[in-house]
């Protein structure tokens, strides 16, 4: 496979040999017509999803960026690390709308991928935030549901999901094909 056009050389044979090492692999990727969305990722119950997935998109060739504490980005020890993934900060202490500076990113940009993990945490829960959803809707982008599958090693990208404007039913629709996806600590997944 050649060294992708978004993705950094040390980023792409990082990723290739991680996921060699590991023995994961690609089960689908980001369908090229799409060149904006919001996608989300889960289950997220481990620190480790994040090497698993930004590995993956790396070799996907696909530019994700993702949410994370201003702290992590603004930090002398691993916030050139956090940049260099794709970090987006996000400033905590101000009372500043989250979903309204992702429509902003997104109509700002010819092409935007934001990972989230609507569970917002790596413990079991039961309600998502909702902050993807609006996000998706304001800029009129479909959702990707990502996922990384430990069971099987393989990490991908689900089918894109065209919010409704019914939270509660989409979410559903969302959930049942998370539920066949295992995390790394399956009793925190989603139920």
């Amino acid at each position: 496979m050649p060294k992708a056009p978004h993705t950094p050389a040390f980023w792409y044979y990082f990723s290739q040999l991680w996921f060699w090492l590991t023995g994961w692999k690609l089960h689908s990727a980001v369908p090229p017509d799409i060149k904006k969305a919001m996608m989300i990722a889960a289950p997220h119950t481990s620190n480790w999803d994040l090497l698993y997935a930004r590995g993956a998109f790396f070799l996907m060739n696909v530019p994700v960026r993702f949410t994370v504490k201003k702290e992590w980005v603004d930090n002398r020890y691993v916030g050139w690390l956090m940049r260099s993934l794709g970090a987006l900060p996000v400033d905590r202490s101000r009372n500043n709308s989250l979903v309204d500076g992702m429509v902003q990113l997104f109509n700002q940009n010819e092409e935007m991928v934001i990972l989230i993990t609507p569970e917002g945490t790596r413990k079991f829960q039961p309600k998502w935030r909702k902050g993807f959803y609006f996000a998706a809707m304001g800029a009129k982008v479909p959702i990707l549901l990502g996922f990384l599958d430990y069971k099987n090693k393989e990490a991908g990208v689900g089918p894109a999901f065209w919010p409704t404007g019914d939270y509660e039913a989409d979410t559903e629709q969302i959930k049942a094909f998370y539920r066949t996806k295992t995390g790394k600590y399956p009793e925190k997944g989603i139920r």
